[in-house]
């Protein structure tokens, strides 16, 4: 073999060492030992670090534009959230008002069911009315006596009013008759008496002086009767007063009808306003008394009562909007505005409210109920039941 062929064998090799397949020949074609080996692993070396350095850029640029999206998402979530106050520690709340029998008794007809809608007058419940019909009836009876007992007496004193000035002046008359009646008797005495013994009798005499003491009698018994009937006009009030004694009585009979008739009207029991049946503890055939819960009614006025920390308070006012949500339906999208903020915090109209002047004092952040009214968004087919969560998120500036 000559030197030029010699030469000429690695030329190949060098060839395909350039080709990007021979870049890293494979581990079974170097032996240990062999010049080779060495060169083919710093060109690995080289070949990774050149392909690092044309992937960095990419990278450096890929995580510039993620920290500026996180920076920008920051910007926006702090802007979007710093002038808002929200809460979880709400609930939906309204009126939900007690309906309870004022009378006694059997219930005859049960006129709704759970849940029903009823409006304001609608019969809810019948009581038996039987005995209220009957008081009703009696408490008639003694309005009647006692009505025709105060028209009587208002006819004595009008009899009163003329009689009794009548009975003075007739005593007067009597009296005055009496005196004529003396006069002349005690003339017919002095006559009898100046007579001379021959010219009369001792009969006659005696007659004359008894005619004289019976007038002065009657004289008397005249001034006696016009003692008797001269108070005319305190006879005449006794007699207005056992009238207005009627009158009364007569007002205190109509109270009793009037209560009998109230009492009969209770026997129906209706709702005092819309709203919904809730929690119905009767049935028909109970026996109810006054007081006894038997429906409460949930009227349809719902608002939210949103517990909000004392520490979130210092921007909030009525009037504010603020955005609702339900989690029992979150496809309601509720607005509505801060009505008003309670003036205490819950733990302070507590069955049992903390006395912080005494044993060691705690420090609990305290929460004040914020009442806020729905605006708009509510659904007349989604029913709002009261106490469930809502979110409320209150603008403040």
């Amino acid at each position: 073999m000559s030197a030029q062929q010699i030469e000429e064998k690695p030329r190949p090799r060098e060839a395909r060492s350039e080709r990007p397949d021979d870049a890293h020949p494979e581990p079974h074609s170097l032996q240990p030992g062999e010049p080779g080996e060495e060169q083919a692993a710093d060109d690995a070396v080289k070949q990774d670090e050149e392909a690092r350095t044309r992937r960095r850029p990419v990278v450096f640029i890929i995580g510039a534009v993620v920290l500026i999206l996180l920076a920008i998402g920051g910007l926006y979530y702090w802007l979007s959230t710093r002038n808002i106050e929200s809460t979880d520690d709400a609930y939906t709340d309204g009126r939900a008002i007690t309906i309870a029998p004022q009378v006694s008794g059997i219930v005859v007809s049960l006129d709704v069911t759970d849940n029903q809608f009823v409006k304001q007058g609608q019969p809810l419940i019948h009581i038996d009315p039987r005995q209220y019909q009957i008081d009703r009836e009696q408490a008639e009876g003694a309005l009647a006596t006692a009505q025709a007992q105060y028209r009587g007496q208002q006819f004595g004193l009008e009899i009163a009013q003329k009689n009794f000035p009548a009975q003075l002046e007739q005593a007067n008359a009597q009296l005055e008759n009496a005196k004529a009646n003396r006069a002349k008797t005690l003339a017919d005495y002095d006559r009898q008496k100046s007579l001379p013994k021959a010219a009369t009798s001792q009969q006659d005499v005696d007659a004359a002086e008894a005619a004289l003491k019976q007038a002065d009698a009657q004289v008397a018994l005249a001034q006696a009767q016009i003692t008797q009937a001269s108070p005319v006009s305190q006879r005449i009030s006794e007699t207005d007063a056992q009238v207005g004694q009627l009158k009364g009585q007569v007002e205190q009979a109509q109270a009793r009808l009037d209560q009998a008739n109230l009492n009969l009207s209770w026997t129906t029991v209706t709702a005092p306003q819309d709203g919904w049946i809730t929690k119905r503890n009767v049935e028909k055939g109970n026996y109810v008394t006054p007081g006894q819960q038997i429906f409460s009614i949930v009227a349809p006025d719902v608002w939210i009562t949103a517990n909000f920390k004392e520490s979130q308070l210092a921007d909030m006012r009525p009037g504010q909007h603020v955005k609702i949500t339900i989690d029992a339906y979150p496809s309601l999208n509720l607005e509505g505005h801060v009505d008003s903020i309670q003036l205490g915090s819950g733990s302070k109209f507590t069955a049992f409210p903390p006395e912080n002047a005494t044993g060691n004092f705690v420090k609990i952040v305290q929460r004040v109920p914020v009442k806020i009214v729905i605006d708009k968004g509510l659904n007349p087919n989604i029913p709002l039941p009261l106490g469930i969560s809502a979110e409320p998120s209150v603008t403040v500036r």
